[in-house]
């Protein structure tokens, strides 16, 4: 009797036992499974930064920046065509150049443009535009061959534009020529526009009047700001 007793009390601890273990399995798994799968935050956390979007991807011909009226009423007697002076980079920068002389009248026309990409560390396209005309309306007043430089802000052309206005004085043979200058720099999105526009009397030429060379430099910021976008 007393084996008989020992014998059903082993095999009821046994069946006890078998519910807690397949608890224990189960239990297990579920947190290693847990641990293998990562959520979604994760997931989505651990994806790569990138650039912001730019405005413009590319950039016109800067010698068809200008409209033949333009070119006419500012530069007489120039080439429609201008002078590409040409980059290795046509997508990111390039200038042109026209250059006419009327009578005693000498005018020199340039028109510059640079287009900026968003970088992670430098920051976006239109930041470094920005910071760029920044830099181009201090050379001009950082240039002590310029004299009488003032700046002002100038509605109208692009996201924002400045004009500078300032007088340098240049041999020609034997004689000191005055010169008239205009520095228009204009940002839209993330292209910078620069006309540099200038003008002398030479000779028996009177030095052009400040107000005139303003209006022929805003006048072709204006074009080559519409044709960039």
């Amino acid at each position: 009797m007393h084996r008989n007793a020992t014998r059903t009390a082993i095999r009821t601890l046994a069946c006890a036992a078998v519910p807690m273990l397949l608890v224990a399995g189960c239990s297990s798994d579920s947190g290693d499974k847990e641990r293998a799968e990562p959520s979604a935050s994760t997931s989505t956390s651990s994806a790569p930064p990138s650039p912001a979007p730019v405005k413009f991807t590319e950039l016109p011909d800067p010698c068809k920046t200008l409209s033949k009226d333009t070119i006419k009423d500012v530069v007489p007697k120039a080439e429609e065509s201008g002078k590409n002076l040409g980059s290795k980079d046509a997508d990111g920068y390039g200038t042109c150049l026209w250059t006419g002389l009327d009578g005693y009248q000498h005018r020199t026309l340039t028109v510059s443009l640079k287009r900026f990409d968003s970088d992670l560390t430098l920051g976006s396209g239109a930041e470094r535009a920005a910071e760029h005309a920044g830099r181009q309306v201090a050379a001009i007043g950082e240039d002590k061959e310029n004299e009488k430089v003032e700046n002002a802000p100038l509605d109208g052309v692009g996201d924002q534009a400045t004009a500078i206005s300032f007088e340098t004085k240049r041999k020609n043979g034997k004689e000191t020529v005055d010169y008239r200058e205009q520095r228009i720099v204009a940002v839209t999105g993330n292209v910078v526009v620069v006309v540099d526009y200038e003008g002398a009397g030479l000779e028996k030429g009177g030095t052009p009047k400040a107000e005139d060379i303003r209006e022929g430099a805003v006048k072709a910021a204006k074009d080559a700001v519409k044709v960039v976008g």
